[in-house]
């Protein structure tokens, strides 16, 4: 028997695929095989992951920073190829029918389309919300997450198909940061001729800065490290300028550090009328002030971006498409590793000058 696996009636040539379990804080991640049916069940998708990357929520959790069920399958941002296609099987963000061989980025939740947050147009804050990457290890259907050799696309996840001229190390992060960024953008509304504060460049920051540029917004972006700021400008920002140097009179102030002196750098930043998006702040931190008259009086927005819906995925991998050629998003994922390597490749993601850090799980 594979080890950590249940025995299952499988149908003949089941498909084999290895995992990277993560087994807690300060624990190593242990490689482990299980089988899974080739044909997946009604509604359902298997995806065979070609590049995964580590994002900055899977280090948090990795640290214990961010709460998270033990054991689990990490991972949610990844491209794959579809291999398998239940009865009923999904159709892609744009009506195309999802079938085998198509190259697809997939959601990070997904949703029960019938749930009162669903009907209100919050699928991606479902009552039923399953979330790869963020489950519970299950042994008779493990594989919930980018860090193995497949996932089974859950009914309810939003899918969309890649350009075969998109790389996959452009690709992978589509599904988390590009879409988020899309999410938050979406929430400041019209940026043309606008001054936008992106606070944090890293992989979100630099991102927003090109979406935003490229939507004819003057870009503002803040971070302490030299090094973002000046890639910051190879993304599109128009100025940099280091934490404590923040600039007044903003239209749409972005939090995408998610630290609370961020938070407060865009709040003090808005001009009267502005809108501040907050998407950083995804793990425990410190209070942060929040000067009441200001808000008031100035007229300010603050909003607040979680997840992302069908139409900001959609949006990413359009965006990614049309300008992965103009701003360098190749070079934001580094590194090369199996999943025999995923504690290498965490250990780089926190060292590294690359935002991301790639797993290849065939290797």
């Amino acid at each position: 028997m594979l080890a950590g696996v249940t025995p299952l009636t499988l149908p003949q040539d089941p498909v084999l695929s290895r995992c990277a379990r993560w087994e807690g804080v300060g624990r190593p991640f242990s490689v482990v095989a299980v089988r899974t049916p080739r044909t997946p069940g009604p509604g359902e998708v298997l995806v065979r992951v070609d590049l995964a990357t580590v994002c900055g929520s899977d280090l948090h959790t990795v640290g214990g920073r961010r709460p998270s069920p033990v054991p689990a399958l990490l991972g949610h941002e990844q491209v794959g190829t579809v291999v398998g296609v239940g009865d009923g099987g999904p159709r892609c963000v744009d009506g195309a029918p999802v079938v085998t061989g198509m190259r697809v980025v997939w959601s990070v939740t997904a949703s029960c389309r019938s749930c009162d947050r669903c009907r209100d147009g919050m699928p991606q804050k479902c009552r039923g919300l399953r979330k790869y990457g963020h489950e519970p290890w299950d042994e008779r259907a493990p594989l919930t997450g980018g860090f193995a050799t497949h996932c089974v696309l859950l009914p309810g996840t939003d899918v969309v198909a890649v350009p075969d001229d998109v790389p996959d190390v452009v690709a992978g992060p589509a599904s988390c940061a590009t879409a988020t960024v899309a999410a938050a953008l979406r929430a400041a509304g019209p940026l043309d001729g606008r001054r936008v504060l992106v606070v944090g460049a890293g992989m979100l920051g630099v991102t927003a800065a090109a979406m935003a540029r490229e939507a004819g917004a003057h870009v503002i972006a803040v971070d302490p490290e030299p090094a973002r700021r000046e890639q910051a400008l190879r993304f599109g920002a128009s100025e940099v300028r280091d934490t404590g140097a923040e600039p007044r009179d903003i239209d749409v102030a972005l939090e995408l550090s998610g630290r609370p002196e961020g938070v407060g750098a865009c709040l003090d930043s808005l001009a009267v009328g502005g809108t501040a998006v907050l998407a950083g702040s995804v793990s425990p931190g410190d209070p942060v002030p929040l000067d009441a008259e200001r808000v008031v009086r100035g007229l300010h927005t603050v909003v607040g971006v979680h997840n992302y819906r069908a139409e900001d995925l959609r949006k990413a991998v359009d965006f990614l498409s049309a300008h992965h050629r103009d701003y360098p998003f190749a070079e934001l994922v580094g590194g090369s590793y199996s999943l025999d390597a995923l504690d290498e490749a965490v250990a780089a993601a926190r060292l590294a000058v690359e935002p991301r850090q790639a797993i290849v799980p065939s290797l």
